[in-house]
């Protein structure tokens, strides 16, 4: 046990770094490669922030363990709402962009629901992957959308947190962090699995825990950090953008890769605890005028995801 251990501890802290290291190469690369502001956030910030997740993913379907991928991807999910948005709301309160509200978070709705319609059969087809990849196309041009129409202001702010790098410094570490990311989600799931088959533990149970929560720590992070800095809109922005790519990217390659099935759990609690979630999200965010979560709605969110892991846990036992 000692050397999975020693590996799922070592790929969860190189996974994080590395995760930030290759943002802010890839931002800083194509910034002075004469990229706008607007494409790097919406294409390489973006997956940069899912890229623990894509990473764990790919390793995890061709390892042969799809479900601790799919308990990634839904994991991870859970744990940006309930963990992430929980932990950053009791902070300081996040207030909810208009944008957000009418458009980003709606998406996010359509895209869980169409995961729901695709998990239905309790089966993740190639054909599943194709629908989701082709989601994710129509997501990425709804997102140019949203961001042309998107006040002066809000670009202007994109672009202020734009890294600054030399372009031989910053193509290095785009590339150290993208091989460094390759390795430690490697050493992850390998760490990972081998706990669960020596606790009898599932995967997909240890995909829905500490795989999840590991990946969900450079939003952790980033949501957070936005906060200290009074910059307490952008976590919530970061989060919605986060869990459509974990459904939409993520889920969509153990499919496209090593077609698996599902146990009827996966749907009945993992999936509608995700809904669940998604649905508060935005039902809290019309509850206050103006839009918001506030450390109210924090401290739920934060009990929710304890009395989720306890569940976990407790069915775990009965097993």
């Amino acid at each position: 046990m000692l050397y999975p251990i020693l590996a799922l501890v070592a790929g969860l802290i190189l996974l994080v770094w590395s995760a930030d290291r290759f943002v802010i190469g890839a931002a800083a690369t194509a910034k002075n490669f004469g990229m706008s502001p607007m494409l790097i956030g919406l294409t390489i910030v973006s997956f940069g922030t899912s890229a623990p997740e894509i990473l764990v993913s790919i390793m995890a379907a061709t390892s042969g363990a799809g479900d601790l991928a799919i308990g990634n991807a839904l994991g991870s999910n859970i744990a940006n709402i309930a963990l992430v948005l929980g932990i950053t709301a009791l902070i300081a309160p996040l207030p909810v962009k208009s944008g957000v509200l009418k458009k980003e978070l709606p998406l996010l709705l359509g895209v869980t629901l169409l995961a729901g319609l695709l998990l239905f059969n309790l089966e993740l087809s190639r054909v599943d992957g194709v629908i989701l990849l082709c989601a994710l196309i129509v997501c990425l041009y709804l997102f140019n959308r949203f961001q042309k129409n998107a006040p002066q202001d809000e670009l202007a702010e994109e672009e202020e947190e734009l890294p600054n790098l030399a372009t031989r410094k910053a193509i290095f570490w785009l590339l150290a962090g993208l091989v460094i990311l390759a390795i430690s989600s490697r050493m992850l799931v390998w760490g990972a699995t081998e706990i669960a088959l020596a606790m009898g533990v599932s995967k997909l149970v240890i995909g829905l825990t500490i795989v999840a929560i590991g990946t969900s720590l450079p939003e952790l992070a980033a949501s957070v950090a936005s906060a200290m800095k009074n910059h307490h809109d952008i976590a919530i922005g970061n989060v919605v953008g986060s869990n459509i790519f974990n459904l939409v990217a993520v889920m969509a390659l153990p499919g496209l890769i090593s077609p698996i099935g599902m146990e009827a759990i996966v749907l009945q609690r993992d999936y509608m605890v995700m809904l669940g979630l998604t649905l508060a999200l935005l039902g809290f965010a019309l509850w206050r005028k103006p839009p918001a979560i506030d450390r109210f709605e924090g401290s739920l969110l934060a009990l929710a995801y304890a009395a989720y892991l306890f569940l976990l846990y407790t069915m775990t036992l009965s097993n």
